[in-house]
């Protein structure tokens, strides 16, 4: 009996200037889940867009269930059983988390009114079966990333649909939710379902999935069985050559401190952080969803208040009331979600770079432009930022590169601390790698960084002494020679 839910062959779709996809090829068995594997720029999102009906294809077939299709719009796709998790999280944040969840579904009453009791009910069901236990009708607004996240997981299970496509679907949460979700997606494979599974997290790929495929520069090169292929072979095949180490760590911490906490705390959020950064060093802050960690590094740039204790650079106290004065003392904050609060979307590559620094670059009133292209076509260099111009529109580059383009802007700056909460979340293992470089680099030059990533080997990878944050607390430090991945777990789990 044929079990191909889904089947694409010789699938072609080309933008301006550039071949996203050269006759592809997929396919997708029921009960089964596929992961596709690339760098950024592979093809991986044109594939999803087209499937979901958002772009048209130039060339090729698409079989659904034996039969062809071509998806106008992406209510069709849905119609037909093909649901989506996207990478980029778009909710309308001003509607309730039951609004989001059933928009253009609501349960209606007189075939007139929406029946807001069952669509909460309804909505509370979906949020049970994803584990977050939220109040439906609150507004999205209010909500954490990571929780968002999980909102439109539960909005795509909520369809019910035979072909479920994850891109990216851990990006924002934490471990713990990890695990939940592949407990879901579990028992969603057992029900028949098809999942096309897309990620950059190698652990997460090997754990969850069946088969893997692999696109490179828009072109198929391979499909295996998971169970078939090692780590290093499907790097090798995303990248095109051998990666060599994944992690690149070159610093040596100095005993001269450049940074410390003493007490620091913020009512109901975190409390009691004390610890050191040293010259050279790189420390990582390990801890789940919830944990304080993000809402510790606002604290220290200024972006929200702390109530207690104190922070002192160079051994001098200062007072980081907002993010310009943490500019002044040589700060820098690469925040977790960049399309959200690191970048302008609709700006250039050379807007965004320079908005830090346009006090630097003006004189009066006016920008010096050509000080300002030669500062940025150094920092596109330094970072190897791939990209047509710096007149490119930033949201039309691949997330490495726009993970870049917030390092160079703060780059401009000169910093000697840099704060960096996941700076790698949702960027191929090539891009990843070149952000490794540079932080090894930065932190030889005399610098030093403190670091947030909810991936454990990232965080050992890269780190020189580990924090660990549970509920608000700080309850461990780990120098390197003492990082064990069981402990760590250990302490920040509770």
């Amino acid at each position: 009996m044929n079990n191909t839910l889904l089947s694409i062959t010789n699938l072609t779709k080309t933008f301006p200037g550039v071949k996203a996809l050269d006759s592809v090829q997929f396919s997708l068995k029921a009960g089964s889940v596929h992961a596709v594997c690339g760098e950024n720029g592979a093809g991986k999102s044109t594939l999803m867009n087209i499937l979901m009906g958002i772009h048209q294809r130039d060339e090729g077939e698409i079989l659904l269930r034996g039969e062809p299709v071509n998806f106008l719009t992406p209510r069709h796709a849905l119609r037909a059983g093909i649901s989506i998790i996207e990478q980029e999280l778009n909710p309308v944040k001003d509607m309730t988390v039951a609004e989001n969840i059933y928009m253009g579904r609501e349960a209606v009453k007189g075939k007139i009114w929406i029946d807001y009791r069952q669509l909460e009910k309804d909505a509370k069901e979906a949020l049970d079966i994803v584990g977050l236990n939220i109040d439906p009708s609150i507004k999205v607004k209010h909500l954490s990333l990571a929780q968002i996240q999980l909102v439109e997981i539960a909005k795509a299970i909520s369809y019910n649909a035979d072909i479920i496509i994850m891109d990216e679907p851990t990006s924002a949460i934490g471990e713990k939710d990890v695990n939940f979700l592949f407990k879901i997606i579990n028992r969603l494979r057992d029900q028949g379902k098809g999942i096309i599974y897309v990620s950059h997290r190698m652990k997460e790929i090997f754990t969850i999935s069946d088969t893997i495929t692999v696109f490179r520069d828009g072109k198929y090169i391979a499909t295996k069985p998971t169970e078939e292929i090692s780590r290093s072979e499907l790097i090798s095949l995303m990248i095109g050559r051998k990666l060599g180490d994944e992690y690149v760590k070159e610093n040596i911490p100095t005993d001269k401190t450049t940074l410390r906490v003493e007490n620091l705390g913020k009512k109901g959020v975190f409390k009691n952080i004390n610890f050191s950064v040293n010259e050279g060093e790189i420390v990582g802050i390990f801890g789940l969803m919830g944990s304080g960690r993000s809402e510790f590094l606002n604290a220290l740039f200024g972006v929200d208040p702390y109530d207690d204790g104190q922070i002192l650079i160079n051994g001098k106290k200062k007072d980081i009331k907002n993010p310009t004065i943490a500019k002044h003392n040589k700060m820098a904050y690469v925040t977790e979600d960049r399309k959200e609060s690191g970048l302008v979307l609709p700006s250039s590559v050379q807007d965004n770079i320079s908005l830090p620094f346009l006090k630097e670059l003006s004189k009066g009133l006016i920008i010096q432009e050509h000080r300002e292209q030669v500062l940025i076509k150094k920092m596109v260099d330094f970072l190897k930022i791939r990209t047509p111009s710096l007149k490119q529109i930033v949201s039309r580059l691949s997330g490495g590169n726009q993970q870049k383009v917030v390092l160079a802007k703060w780059l401009l700056t000169e910093p000697k601390i840099l704060l960096l909460d996941e700076p790698t979340r949702g960027i191929d293992v090539g891009a990843k790698r070149e952000i490794y470089a540079f932080m090894s680099k930065f932190a030889s030059e005399g610098n030093c960084i403190i670091m947030i990533s909810s991936e454990l080997p990232e965080v050992m990878g890269m780190s020189d002494k580990i924090v660990i944050f549970k509920a608000g607390e700080m309850v461990g430090e780990r120098k390197r020679e003492e990082f064990d991945q069981s402990e760590l777990m250990y302490l920040a789990s509770e």
